[in-house]
């Protein structure tokens, strides 16, 4: 039976530019993780397990960990989604607003978002993941089901700001929790299952808005009010549950629901190690260590991240307005209020299907930048196509292409895989998180604002705006390939000049582990 080898050297670190699994070939490296590791009792370079034990634990997170994550994640895009849904059924005439109020609600939800952000990551990074994500569950729950009783403006601008302030973090934040328990090569296909989770989410909120928003007139209500109410106590309900039941680490699984923990001594042996040999760098500090202004500093100053950001910056605008505005597209055009909520759902199985098999692809390839292109591809015809519709009315044609461009091939899973992957340490990885899921905010305030009133409801203005970003996208995607590439190039330069023992004493030395981190000689970039 075929074994895992001992103390072999994390494959996402030793690579060449043209495999970036290649591996080092020697088989014992000292990689003791810091003693406040919270696994650090379960490390054994010695230890072996065959590929079917490591399935088997493996499994196990998947159904335990990765399913409940992304029954939170569903919570999320319930709340986060359903003011889609109550604009089919009036919300904005109700409370005296327009599409310009809508977009202004959008932003100041977003900007509070992004405030938010890495305050959260530093209570993480305080207080764990156990403590922090169930509470803001909570609390976006709680004001969720609140906005049932907006009566105006104010009202809407107020619950838009405490949902923006409550969510923000929370993803960049399970993302992190997630990386805890899985190798580098098997989470951007988790993550495929977040954002697919979400697309669930639009086809679950789809189905109950179609059913709850008949049930305007009861007591005297309006049937977003019911909307709001309803999903808004379910994700509290959510959130309750998971601080029961999520776990502290890989290694602290017990809970009131779970008295037993997830697993045993032997699985988390196999669950440590596995993931040590992938990633050291898990091992150098404790989850609830807290992040210095000198990590951030460093962070921020890690020029091969720059241009992933400002991929998150630009590369979604480019579908965001069409499907943000699909279901109030589908009712201007002519349809009902049930139909324009179910007309949303093919949109969201379309999108499902296309980046899980999208995100499958990459990991099973090892590849970045040509499958996120992929997606922008995917989107630029189709908007010149919605350019070149006439105006019109009851228009199918216009409903297939903006629901082809709202289920495009999404690949934010595979660029939050990517700069996870490339940035090493594990507090750079959390602040790298919360800088990326800024910036991609701050994307989507932009796009909040492209589609405008005196441009509706065709926003051939707006359209031929986001044809210019997604041109602008697939240079910026190309730039950052060939900069990973010269840095990868440059280090094998300085690597290949040294002798082999001296490689040996490179990477032997725990010291310079933990300070270089993806500067490394022996460390290589993904792209």
């Amino acid at each position: 039976m075929d074994t895992i080898k001992p103390a072999l050297y994390p494959a996402s670190t030793v690579e060449t530019d043209l495999k970036p699994t290649a591996q080092v070939g020697r088989d014992h490296i000292d990689l003791r993780p810091h003693e406040s590791y919270e696994g650090a009792h379960r490390w054994d370079p010695l230890a072996e397990w065959s590929p079917e034990e490591e399935a088997r634990v493996v499994r196990k997170v998947d159904i335990y960990l990765l399913s409940w994550l992304c029954l939170m994640f569903l919570g999320l895009q319930l709340d986060r989604g359903n003011i889609s849904n109550a604009l089919t059924d009036n919300l904005l005439p109700d409370l005296g607003l327009d599409t310009n109020d809508y977009n202004n609600g959008t932003t100041v939800q977003l900007v509070c978002f992004l405030l938010a952000e890495f305050p959260v990551q530093l209570l993480i990074k305080r207080y764990g993941f156990k403590q922090i994500l169930p509470l803001m569950m909570m609390g976006w729950g709680t004001v969720s089901w609140g906005q049932a009783f907006m009566t105006n403006k104010t009202g809407f601008y107020i619950t838009r700001a405490l949902i923006g302030l409550f969510e923000g973090g929370f993803i960049p934040g399970t993302i992190l929790f997630a990386s805890y328990f899985y190798k580098s090569a098997e989470l951007s296909l988790r993550l495929a299952a977040f954002w697919s989770t979400l697309n669930i989410a639009r086809v679950i909120s789809a189905l109950l808005a179609a059913g709850i928003l008949e049930m305007r007139g009861i007591h005297g209500r309006p049937g977003w009010f019911w909307l709001f109410l309803l999903e808004g106590l379910l994700t509290f309900v959510i959130g309750l549950v998971s601080y029961f039941y999520l776990p502290h680490s890989p290694t602290r699984t017990k809970s009131v629901v779970w008295r037993k923990g997830w697993f045993n001594e032997r699985e988390e042996t196999i669950l440590v190690n596995r993931i040590l040999r992938d990633d050291p760098a898990k091992g150098l500090t404790a989850i609830q260590e807290p992040a210095t202004m000198r990590d951030i500093v460093n962070t921020w100053k890690d020029s091969s991240t720059w241009g992933l950001y400002l991929i998150g910056l630009i590369a979604y605008i480019p579908a965001a307005p069409v499907s943000g505005y699909l279901s109030l597209t589908l009712k201007r055009l002519g349809f009902s209020t049930f139909n324009s909520n179910m007309l949303t759902i093919p949109a969201a199985v379309l999108q499902i299907i296309l980046m899980l098999g999208l995100a499958y692809s990459s990991s099973y390839f090892l590849e970045r930048t040509w499958h996120c292109i992929v997606g922008e591809f995917f989107v630029m015809p189709l908007l010149i196509a919605l350019l070149a519709l006439p105006a019109g009315g009851y228009n199918w044609g216009r409903f297939s292409i903006s629901t082809m461009i709202s289920g495009y091939p999404y690949f934010h899973p595979i660029v939050v895989a990517w700069l996870s992957e490339n940035t090493f340490d594990v507090k750079k990885r959390a602040i790298s998180a919360a800088t990326y899921n800024v910036i991609v905010q701050i994307g989507s305030i932009i796009s909040s604002q492209i589609y405008r009133k005196d441009d509706a409801p065709y926003y051939y203005r707006g359209n031929k705006v986001l044809v210019s970003i997604c041109a602008l996208s697939l240079v910026v995607f190309v730039l950052q390939r060939e900069y990973l590439r010269y840095m990868n190039r440059r280090k094998e330069k300085e690597w290949s000049q040294m002798s082999k023992e001296e490689q040996l004493a490179y990477q032997s030395d725990q010291a310079e582990r933990e300070k270089d981190g993806n500067k490394r000689l022996d460390f290589r970039f993904q792209y």
